[in-house]
Order: structure tokens, then sequence, then C-alpha cells
């Protein structure tokens, strides 16, 4: 494998992706509006094909173009209250495309890891693992599910990943890590909920973990969580202890009483066993996650990712 197409390589996980596969393959990114940078005297970290995928026969131009070895799928539409509110672009995005990515890569004989979510499930018992039935509460839920199970249809070789993750990101807000960490710098007080708990990864540990199951030629149905879980509350102390910010900033809080538009699952632990098998170890745990998560900022990772673009626009999400 030489080759890899990232789709959403402007979002959280993409650019992350495509940064870190860019060491070991020849990578293409597929971006809807966001300029990349002039980087003078360095070479731009992927090659930008800017497509709708949405709009017909732009799948097949995008494999044609980049003839990649295999594809990966981040672009996905994220935000779970706008999914909410527009379920005909939500089922668009995050159902039809990866429906015309799963007929084409399997035409062509290209392999396709798929991203999902762990919000496929209903969080009502917890410690869910990949033959558990999916039971999701909201749009963004179901209309992953409906992606995972079009990809699965199109292309039974697929490798789908359930994931959960946060990171740095090139416009500094796009996870809940980035979040906390803005409002902390900041002084300013906010609520962490305390009935949420889910198992994140940090990012930059789950790129690795992609491109090392892609190696490994894996197929099928993946969760690829932490090993380990927290609420989101604790998750905000956690990373207030690990910058030295006012751990007293965070209000311990419901997330029912936030007037949420759509609902969440309040117990999204999943069982990362099966991948911990196939890999020969354990995923990483939340303290050394968060310590990397710092050590990238003072490394100035962060601000590595600004460089990459120039203009922020609203695009698909990684």
């Amino acid at each position: 494998m030489k080759r890899i197409l990232v789709t959403g390589a402007s979002g959280l996980l993409g650019l992350n992706l495509a940064l870190q596969a860019a060491s070991q393959f020849e990578v293409w990114g597929v971006l809807r509006n966001e300029r990349l940078a002039s980087h003078t005297g360095k070479p731009l970290p992927f090659h930008p094909l800017y497509v709708d995928l949405t709009r017909p026969g732009q799948v097949e131009h995008v494999l044609a173009v980049a003839q990649p070895d295999a594809v990966i799928h981040c672009a996905a539409m994220t935000e779970v209250d706008y999914c909410e509110a527009y379920p005909v672009e939500a089922h668009l995005i995050n159902v039809q495309v990866p429906k015309l990515l799963g007929q084409a890569t399997a035409r062509l004989g290209i392999g396709l890891l798929h991203i999902s979510t762990d919000a496929v499930f209903d969080g009502m018992y917890g410690d869910y693992i990949e033959s558990d039935p999916p039971n999701p509460l909201n749009i963004y839920g179901k209309s992953k599910l409906s992606g995972e199970r079009v990809v699965s249809d199109e292309n039974p070789d697929a490798l789908i990943a359930r994931v959960n993750f946060y990171g740095w990101s090139w416009q500094g807000r796009r996870s809940l890590a980035e979040f906390f960490y803005q409002q902390l710098a900041a002084g300013t007080p906010i609520h962490g909920f305390t009935d949420l708990v889910f198992c994140p990864l940090l990012v930059n540990d789950l790129t690795e973990i992609l491109l090392r199951m892609l190696r490994l030629e894996l197929r099928g149905l993946y969760h690829v969580v932490s090993a380990e879980s927290q609420t989101k509350y604790d998750f905000g102390q956690m990373l207030a202890r690990q910058f030295g910010f006012n751990e007293q900033l965070i209000t311990p809080s419901l997330y029912k009483t936030a007037n949420l538009r759509a609902p969440r699952a309040p117990l999204l632990t999943l069982s990362s066993n099966k991948l911990a098998q196939a890999l020969g170890e354990s995923l990483p745990g939340q303290v050394d996650a968060m310590q990397r998560f710092y050590q990238l900022a003072c490394q100035g990772y962060p601000q590595t990712l600004q460089t990459v673009f120039v203009a922020a626009n609203r695009t698909l999400a990684g």
C-alpha cells in the first residue's frame, strides 16, 4: 500500500490523519472550500482535491485522479444538534456518500476504512461489544448507523471503525478538549456533564491505530476507543489539572438540564477487546493520552496545524 485518499482532510480527524500518514504514504486529501497555505521551500502535507462528494460523479472522479490503494472516509456531518435540525442533509452526507464510496471501492478493488461513531448505541447499559444491537437516540447516530450498513452491504471487505476522539484542530474549536482548554485558559466558568460517560482517544493515538489497522488488512467492524472511560466533567477536570488551570471553574451539571436539541446517550462505554486482540496490546488509557495532548501543545503542534490552511470555511467535519 503506497497511496491513501483521506476524505474530510480539513476536519479534526482528517487533517491529523493526513499529516500522520504523509510520513509513510503518498496522501491525497479531499477538501471543500479550505485554501491550503503556501509553504515556501516546504512540500504541502498532501495533494488537495477540491470536490463536493455529494455531487453526482464526484466520488468516481476523485478515485480516478488519486488512484489510491485505500480510502479513509473521515468526512461526515458530526454536529449532533445540527443533524437533528437538518436530517435530510445529515442523510445525504452520512449515508449517501458512504454508499457511493462503498460501491466504487468494491468495484475498483480499493480498500475502504469507514469512520463511524459510538453514538450508534443508546447508552442504557454500556460496555458494548461489536455484536451488540445498536439503538441510536438521535439523527446523527441514526445516520451514521445507516452509513455503516450501506458500506457493509456495498463493500463487504470494508473496515468500519466506531470512534470517539479529541485533539488539536487547525480551527482550535473542533473538540471537547479544545473547548475546555479555551474556556479555562480565559478564566471562563463552564459546566461539565456528570451524566455523560465516554471513552475517547486522543486523535494522534487514533490516527496511528487506524493506519496500523490498514497495514494489518483488518476487515469488518471494530470499536476503536480508549480502554478507559470517564464522565465529561472528569475529563474537563483532568485537562485542567494537566494544564495547571483552575479546576473550580468547572461546575458539575447534568446534560438533561442543558436544553440541547438532540438527546445524548448517557453511558457510551465500548469494549475495545476485539481490536486489542488484533493489535496484541490494549488501547491507550486516559491519563497517558491527556499527557500527550499537553505535550503536543508544549511542542507547538496546534500552531503547526494552523499553518496548513489560510481560510476557515464551513465544510464537512472530520
